[in-house]
């Protein structure tokens, strides 16, 4: 899931194509019914994913990296082509970093998805980026989460609650969903975590996290239940809209 700023308007990747909220119920994005993975919010009107082709469509399988810059109506592709399945994409403070689950990488962009460069080897669910820091990685691994200090090369031993998802917020707080639902967040990098709330509907699919310095925190939120929404830090949690 992921949210454009500069319009109110809420995304959401499926396994069969792009959707979006303006408030109301979901609507489909274009005429594609494309298998999107790893999503996110590049800039105003501008979509980022991977993922496999739909039901009769043409192309690299897996996709890649693809951009939209008409707010998902159409797509190109950037690279990786038949080589690479992001199954996280998020835009960090000087590169889009993306979890390659085809061969098990962290990857980093620093031209917007046009070329990458292998960091390191690990297996997770999901990662994020330190939107003003460019040396912090933090990754859902067995065990809890692990941090990078040097832009995702290498990573240290996991600890804390075992997440599922991960979003770093433009504040500099850092949000996580447990396998149960429960939200947490976390000031200081993902060295401590406070539980703020809990998410109802069962196994977390995705979490984004978008505030501003001195704004309340909004949280998107899909679980195998719905499509939720906190406007609060995730003290509390309604279905969107």
């Amino acid at each position: 899931m992921g949210m454009d700023p500069a319009a109110g308007v809420v995304y959401v990747a499926t396994h069969h194509g792009l959707f979006r909220s303006t408030g109301g119920a979901l609507a489909r994005v274009g005429d594609s019914g494309r298998d999107l993975m790893g999503f996110t919010v590049a800039g105003p009107g501008i979509l980022l994913s991977s993922g496999h082709p739909g039901p009769g469509e043409q192309g690299p399988n897996p996709l890649g990296v693809i951009e939209s810059r008409d707010a998902g109506e159409t797509w190109t592709e950037l690279g990786l082509g038949g080589s690479v399945d992001f199954h996280a994409l998020e835009i960090g403070a000087d590169a889009v970093y993306g979890y390659d689950a085809t061969n098990g990488v962290l990857r980093a962009s620093p031209d917007g998805g046009r070329n990458w460069e292998t960091r390191g080897e690990l297996v997770a669910l999901d990662i994020a980026a330190a939107p003003s820091d460019p040396t912090r990685v933090l990754a859902t691994v067995p065990g809890g989460v692990a941090s990078s200090a040097d832009g995702g090369r290498s990573f240290g031993a996991p600890t804390g609650p075992q997440l599922t998802n991960l979003s770093w917020a433009n504040d500099g707080v850092v949000y996580g969903i447990s396998l149960d639902g429960r939200l947490f967040a976390s000031a200081d990098r993902g060295a401590s975590w406070q539980q703020t709330g809990a998410a109802p509907g069962g196994r977390p699919q995705a979490l984004t996290a978008i505030a501003d310095p001195g704004a309340s925190t909004d949280l998107l939120i899909a679980t195998s239940g719905g499509l939720y929404r906190s406007q609060d830090a995730g003290r509390s949690v309604v279905p969107l809209a």
